[in-house]
């Protein structure tokens, strides 16, 4: 269903169309673009080629949002990964919270077309027994407070919402289990990034990460809460992605034994 209202300034989708290395970018639950838009700027200077799209019902009203699911909000990034896959030589995925779910559920689908994963604060399981019970609440709630601005650097907002539909919320354990359930079958590279504070995901998602991907890095994130793209930790974010994409890089590999490292990814 397509979202009844306007879309808020700043939660626009982001586009950029640079080299053959592309990255897709995946925004969390009840966030929007806006969450993501510096990221996505970084690696677009970079001279990737950048898909940030806006998730069904996210950038609008909490009531649009209430209107959708999980399977709405994967079927987005998918298109968006196969436009993005289809004009790249390589294409990475990156996601924050939900959107780092998605990016896991991805690669778990698309297998060697994804080449690696960047994701922070990743969401992967019920922390709290308001989700678990949402299925419940949703017959006699509409809404709860929001989770958005779990920020440490003073006077940032994310720009989400102060209310969650708790009918999409009772979708969110719908995708933790399928994503779960194939989360060994992901073979590629995958960069986490973990606050040292977060309020909105707690331990239980990193548990299931490092049971299921014991090789996957690990980097703290000392000075951010739980939005850290948007935090004190976001430069060394953005960097040490881009950084992982180059590494990982086809493209950039050639070049450098070209001795043409300057090239653009």
């Amino acid at each position: 269903m397509p979202d009844m209202s306007p879309v808020l300034p700043g939660a626009e989708p982001f586009y950029h169309d640079g080299g053959p290395v592309g990255a897709l970018l995946c925004h969390g639950f009840t966030g929007s673009p806006r969450t993501l838009r510096p990221w996505a700027e970084y690696l677009a200077g970079a001279g990737l080629t950048v898909s940030l799209p806006r998730l069904p019902g996210h950038g609008t009203t909490w009531q649009d949002l209430g209107t959708t699911g999980w399977q709405d909000w994967y079927g987005e990034a998918d298109r968006a990964f196969g436009e993005l896959s289809g004009k790249c030589s390589q294409t990475f995925v990156l996601g924050l919270s939900m959107g780092a779910c998605l990016a896991l559920r991805l690669a778990e689908t698309h297998g060697g077309a994804v080449s690696g994963l960047v994701v922070v604060n990743p969401s992967l399981a019920a922390d709290t027994r308001l989700f678990l019970l949402a299925p419940v609440l949703k017959r006699v709630l509409r809404s709860m407070p929001g989770i958005s601005s779990d920020i440490k650097k003073p006077g940032v907002s994310e720009g989400g919402y102060d209310r969650v539909p708790v009918r999409a919320a009772a979708t969110l354990p719908g995708l933790w289990r399928v994503t779960g359930r194939h989360l060994r079958e992901v073979t590629q590279p995958v960069l986490v990034y973990r606050s040292a504070v977060d309020h909105v995901v707690g331990p239980a998602s990193m548990k299931v990460l490092r049971a299921a991907l014991p090789a996957a890095e690990v980097r703290a994130c000392p000075d951010s809460y739980h939005v850290a793209t948007l935090d004190n930790d976001a430069r060394e974010i953005f960097a040490g992605s881009l950084e992982f994409i180059r590494a990982h890089s086809a493209v950039s590999s050639e070049a450098g034994e070209r001795g043409e490292a300057g090239k653009e990814v």
